[in-house]
């Protein structure tokens, strides 16, 4: 604890002190469970292993100049990992139980919420999966909820600095009508291979297309896109995408900005036209966007000639940072200050 360099924290996995846990069995949630363990025992034909029967969220806790600590949003995460368990067929963990591990959980790490001064932050990880034993392909009788934090910095090491993303056909994020609007781990799994690709070409992540036309565009990397262009902030609409809390966040904000709100297809060509470009999600909250290089179309799309993130995603960026960390008003009800 004495250890941690607060303002070099990287985006990663430091023990704290306490975790939670909830078993469902019999029908019935049980109580809130507190462990110093960062281990659980699982059956060996638990469903969250052999059918992937799980899913997790991810918000954050920040520490405010007055020393207050704000959760934001986490009645969306709450209701999120309800609508992943709807579609695993997992029992939902309630949203209520859900808030009060996540206040719980918090409070007991206290001490490992950063300053303020370092702009970094909390990361609260809650993961719901299928513990019950179970050989044929059948939802599990038996859940388990852990949830765990640890302080994070900023996702990219350099922070809000524009970033390049590549397209690349021969990889699908996910199937339309499939599992792409759920928080799943086999989502993150099957990203793997084309996220180590763009790595290893020099590219912060890969941009996906639609899966069935490859005409318009759906997500980069985990993370929800948003373009800039004539006073609006244009987002892509498909059953494929993971429905982000931060874009949702944005959306409200630019609104607010005095900007018009499209959520709808984006056609590939349209790149060409904005004049930002960003990814946005819980982690970097927005990762502005220097160019997107086509490797298919051999075409290239700038966004940022300078390498400098463009004046709307500053402002949108600061805007949504400043509500989180209490420096703005927080004027819809979004952060729970403990």
């Amino acid at each position: 604890m004495e250890n941690i360099d607060w303002n070099n924290l990287s985006f990663g996995y430091i023990k704290t002190d306490y975790n939670i846990r909830c078993y469902y069995k019999n029908g019935l949630w049980g109580d809130l469970e507190v462990s110093d363990s960062e281990y659980f025992n699982m059956h060996i034909a638990a469903t969250a292993i052999h059918y992937g029967q799980e899913s997790f969220e991810g918000l954050k806790a920040f520490r405010g100049k007055d020393g207050k600590i704000r959760i934001f949003r986490m009645d969306e995460n709450a209701q999120r990992m309800q609508d992943s368990a709807e579609g695993t067929l997992m029992v939902q963990f309630p949203k209520e139980k859900f808030m009060e591990a996540v206040v719980k959980v918090i409070k007991l790490n206290e001490k490992f919420v950063p300053p303020y001064e370092s702009k970094a932050s909390l990361y609260i990880r809650p993961v719901l999966f299928g513990s019950g034993a179970e050989v044929g392909v059948k939802p599990a009788k038996e859940y388990m909820f852990i949830l765990f934090v640890t302080p994070v910095g900023p996702y990219f090491k350099g922070g809000f600095q524009t970033t390049p993303f590549l397209i690349m056909r021969e990889f699908d994020r996910s199937a339309p009508l499939g599992m792409g609007k759920y928080k799943v781990g086999g989502n993150y799994a099957a990203s793997l291979i084309a996220g180590k690709k763009a790595h290893d070409m020099g590219y912060s992540n890969i941009f996906y297309l639609d899966a069935k036309e490859k005409k318009y565009i759906d997500e980069c990397g985990a993370a929800n896109f948003f373009g800039i262009k004539n006073n609006t902030y244009i987002t892509p609409k498909s059953a494929s995408i993971l429905p982000s809390i931060t874009n949702k966040s944005l959306m409200v904000l630019a609104k607010e900005m005095g900007m018009k709100v499209e959520q709808r297809l984006v056609p590939v060509e349209e790149l060409e036209t904005f004049e930002e470009a960003g990814a946005c999600g819980t982690a970097a909250v927005i990762s502005p966007i220097q160019r997107i290089d086509d490797y298919d179309e051999k075409k290239s799309y700038v966004f940022s000639k300078d390498g400098k993130p463009g004046p709307i995603s500053k402002k949108l960026y600061d805007k949504l940072c400043g509500i989180q960390y209490g420096d703005e008003p927080d004027n819809h009800g979004w952060v729970t200050v403990i």
